[in-house]
């Protein structure tokens, strides 16, 4: 009787299997939606961090050429720029180098001429009609004209100028190799008898020192004439002194390296 009862209890309960199937799909189902809504939760500090973190990975500052993995079709050695040659500026910094040295050096010859100038100039006698002056264009051997050069409308260089054309025509040869610019120049009175112009006179008595000292040995190469009438006063052609001064030959060592000298610098004053 018992086991007639347990058998029909067992036989109740055979159409329920179905059960364990819709079970499992549901529970499957959960899991589903929980990893979907788990995905579409994002943790947005945790985001932004971990963005940093693999930007600075690829930027460079952490893995060397990490730019190149950021660059689709690049390779890391194409996006690092080539080292930059420093040849180019040692080379410019040892050329302005050079170039102060030579500089001083060329200002040590033009002080060391101009005080050969005037101790001769001293020794003879010439002192107050030769004067020296180192400026920024160079070294200004002014000779002024009267009673020294020419007399008055003349481009004829007198005798007595013979020993003070030797003396700096040796100088000229031994101290220094620069550039020479003879200037002549003269006062606002207006010229008469051989030359139309005080432009004309000034232009003669240039070109004829320039030529006196290539006799002498002076290389022509070096040499350059030019007359400036009276358009380059040093002093006021009101008085007679004033005119006396700018009735002059003015032989310059020109500077090689400009902008090095001490302008301003001279036996006497005055500037041009």
């Amino acid at each position: 009787m018992a086991g007639k009862k347990k058998k029909q209890h067992h036989e109740e309960h055979v159409d329920e299997r179905w059960l364990l199937t819709y079970s499992d799909m549901i529970t499957l189902l959960m899991a589903l939606f929980i990893v979907m809504w788990s995905m579409a939760t994002v943790n947005t500090s945790k985001f932004e961090a971990l963005s940093a973190s693999l930007k600075d990975a690829f930027s460079g500052k952490i893995l060397p050429g990490g730019e190149a993995i950021m660059q689709p079709g690049s390779s890391s050695d194409a996006e690092q720029a080539p080292p930059e040659d420093p040849l180019p500026a040692i080379k410019a910094q040892e050329k302005t180098d050079a170039a102060s040295k030579s500089a001083t050096k060329e200002d040590e010859e033009l002080k060391k001429l101009k005080k050969e100038i005037d101790s001769w100039t001293q020794t003879h006698g010439l002192k107050q009609q030769v004067e020296t002056q180192i400026a920024r264009r160079g070294l200004i051997v002014r000779v002024l004209t009267d009673d020294v050069l020419f007399d008055s409308g003349s481009a004829t260089i007198k005798p007595s100028a013979d020993g003070l054309l030797d003396a700096l025509s040796k100088l000229l040869k031994t101290q220094v190799r620069n550039p020479i610019q003879v200037e002549g120049n003269t006062d606002n009175i207006p010229v008469t008898g051989q030359y139309p112009s005080n432009w004309e006179l000034s232009t003669a008595r240039a070109t004829e020192v320039t030529r006196n000292l290539i006799r002498r040995g002076v290389w022509a190469g070096r040499l350059g004439a030019t007359g400036y009438a009276a358009e380059h006063p040093i002093a006021s052609n009101r008085t007679e002194a004033g005119r006396k001064r700018n009735r002059r030959v003015e032989i310059v060592v020109l500077r090689k390296y400009a902008g090095q000298g001490q302008a301003g610098t001279g036996s006497q004053g005055g500037t041009k």
